[in-house]
């Protein structure tokens, strides 16, 4: 009887494994929910990495464009990605030297605007964060307009002209606007010409860098000490002197030529747009992400964004004329690209970018009193 019932529990233990083994395993637990910050990333527009993960909940940007175009800038990426920007507007001299002296410690994520020379600069200073955007192939060219290595990209064209003051022309009966760079140094303009100082601005830069391009360089700076005696007074920011000069403090201005449509059309300052014959320098604006970024997701979302036709379209809703680099977006003006354009050389006057200011600076004319 004894020998039977153990049988029995035997039996019964034997089945129960079998029973238990044929059991189906239970579901895996489901993932988490995706945070917010996660799903406003996968539901990004498809111009952004769809990898991106977007944490970030701010944005500092050092701007270099006019300030009515940072402001807007910062609204718009403000209300499509609800990532706060706060943003400082600096001349591209002044952007380039905070950020060499914050390069331990960055406080911005992201440099914004600016003609490359100083974007090559930087990167030889090792300043900026190397990233390849999905959206460089929208790029015109390639080849002139992003860094093979991926350290900056550029994001708008602007053309290097003359601003001559209409009612000055008027008083001066016989007085043309100047057509080369000779015109300059004519007797007439004495003490009635208008730029920016190379050590704060990009936009004088690329006017020092245009002249010693088109005379060589003994020659260049013979001119250039000629040039400078003929200023009424230098100023801090790059588009200044065409505002001045509208206002009559001054003949002539050496801006951007967008800058000089901005006070026509907008401030309805008395002005006239003049190229030089031989040839006129130009600037490709750039955009880079700072070594160290501490906002590096929202960077790139700011970085891949200004790589697309909606980012670029917005320059003239804020009163900014340049042309775009990428395809797909309408000239606001055209006529600023029928310049004769010097074949510009952004690497050598990027790579020399601080012996070329250090000399104007201490040779030429220095930095101080610059009218803001």
């Amino acid at each position: 009887m004894k020998k039977a019932s153990l049988l029995v529990v035997t039996i019964l233990v034997l089945a129960m494994f079998v029973f238990t083994a044929c059991q189906p395993k239970p579901a895996a637990t489901e993932p988490a929910a995706a945070t917010t910050e996660a799903v406003v990333a996968t539901e990004a527009p498809t111009e952004a990495p769809t990898e991106l993960v977007i944490t970030d909940t701010e944005l500092n940007v050092l701007c270099t464009p006019q300030e009515e175009w940072c402001q807007g800038m910062k609204q718009e990426f403000e209300a499509k990605y609800g990532i706060t920007v706060n943003y400082v507007r600096m001349s591209a001299g002044e952007a380039l030297a905070r950020l060499e002296a914050e390069k331990d410690a960055p406080t911005f994520d992201i440099w914004w605007g600016g003609p490359i020379d100083s974007f090559v600069a930087a990167k030889e200073a090792g300043l900026l964060e190397q990233y390849a955007s999905p959206n460089e192939a929208n790029i015109r060219d390639a080849a002139l307009m992003l860094d093979p290595d991926h350290y900056w990209a550029g994001v708008y064209v602007g053309t290097l002209g003359f601003a001559t003051n209409t009612d000055w022309l008027a008083a001066h009966p016989g007085v043309e606007a100047p057509t080369s760079w000779d015109d300059l140094l004519k007797p007439e303009f004495a003490g009635q010409v208008m730029v920016a100082h190379p050590s704060t601005s990009g936009t004088s830069y690329t006017a020092l860098c245009t002249v010693l391009q088109i005379r060589g360089e003994d020659a260049g700076w013979e001119y250039l000490k000629q040039y400078a005696a003929q200023m009424a007074q230098f100023t801090k920011s790059g588009a200044a002197p065409a505002k001045f000069v509208g206002q009559g403090e001054a003949a002539v201005a050496i801006v951007f030529s967008h800058d000089t449509v901005n006070e026509i059309e907008n401030n309805k300052l008395p002005l006239k747009l003049t190229f030089p014959a031989e040839g006129t320098g130009y600037e490709i604006g750039g955009m880079a992400i700072i070594k160290g970024a501490v906002h590096m997701q929202a960077a790139k979302l700011w970085y891949d964004w200004e790589l697309t036709p909606e980012g670029q379209s917005l320059g003239p809703k804020y009163h900014a004329y340049q042309a775009p680099t990428i395809n797909g977006v309408e000239l606001s003006h055209p006529e600023l690209m029928d310049a004769k354009l010097i074949n510009y050389n952004f690497q050598w006057c990027g790579e020399n970018k601080k012996a070329f200011v250090e000399k104007f600076t201490n040779e030429i004319a220095n930095a101080e009193n610059l009218k803001q």
